[in-house]
């Protein structure tokens, strides 16, 4: 997926308009995550009523104020627009994380005819591997919210490092983004059990150590006794 971008230039929908062109950046901000490609122009009506709708889909999923984590999405606006002042527009109502392509850049144009948009809105999803998980998740945006989401990420078997242990990044029987979570649970356990078990088995030592403290002191005794007799 990273791999459509990287020769391409991406620009933050942010006050500063910042531009993303290293291969570094591009990895950076779209590695290992679910990508959604918005195709949509200002002149359709349709899709001017669909941008509050995803735009607050991606707030609820991306914004602090919404969530503690912000989910691996990265959300690109591919602006079917006749001019830049009918893009500026669509932007101005968009979620300052979402990215763009200038524009200026055709990239544009091919990217709808590689994943065979024909109407808008369209919001294609795309796993990190580049595939592609739905052609057209407008509807799914709107009936389900951000519960299409967790759809998405079981689907592309996407785990979030928050909940992931060091030990289980190259674990590949990972199956499903709630696996760490079942394991860091089942390890605790295990260490609690661990714990129990250390700590009744020195108990023991212990006993067994005094134990033989008074039998060998006893022995002595007895030998010492035995002497002056």
């Amino acid at each position: 997926m990273v791999d459509l971008f990287l020769n391409q230039v991406l620009v933050e929908n942010n006050s500063d308009q910042d531009e993303l062109n290293t291969e570094r950046e591009i990895i950076g901000i779209l590695e290992n995550r679910i990508l959604l490609l918005f195709f949509a122009s200002s002149e359709c009506e349709k899709c001017q009523k669909f941008v509050p709708v995803l735009n607050g889909f991606f707030k609820k999923l991306k914004d602090p104020a919404y969530i503690e984590y912000p989910k691996l999405l990265a959300l690109i606006y591919i602006s079917l627009d006749q001019s830049e002042e009918q893009q500026r527009k669509i932007l101005r109502e968009l979620h300052k994380r979402t990215l763009f392509l200038v524009f200026e850049d055709p990239y544009r144009k091919e990217l709808r005819a590689m994943f065979k948009v024909k109407d808008i809105p369209a919001v294609v999803v795309l796993r990190p591997d580049g595939s592609v998980l739905s052609p057209n998740a407008v509807q799914d945006i709107t009936r389900l919210g951000t519960d299409c989401f967790r759809n998405w990420q079981e689907s592309a078997e996407l785990v979030e490092r928050t909940f992931m242990l060091n030990e289980e990044f190259d674990d590949p029987n990972l199956r499903s983004a709630t696996d760490p979570v079942r394991r860091l649970k089942y390890k605790t356990e295990d260490d609690k059990r661990q714990k129990r078990w250390w700590k009744l088995w020195v108990k023991g030592k212990d006993g067994n150590d005094e134990a033989e403290k008074d039998e060998t002191w006893d022995m002595k005794k007895k030998s010492g006794d035995n002497g002056i007799w």
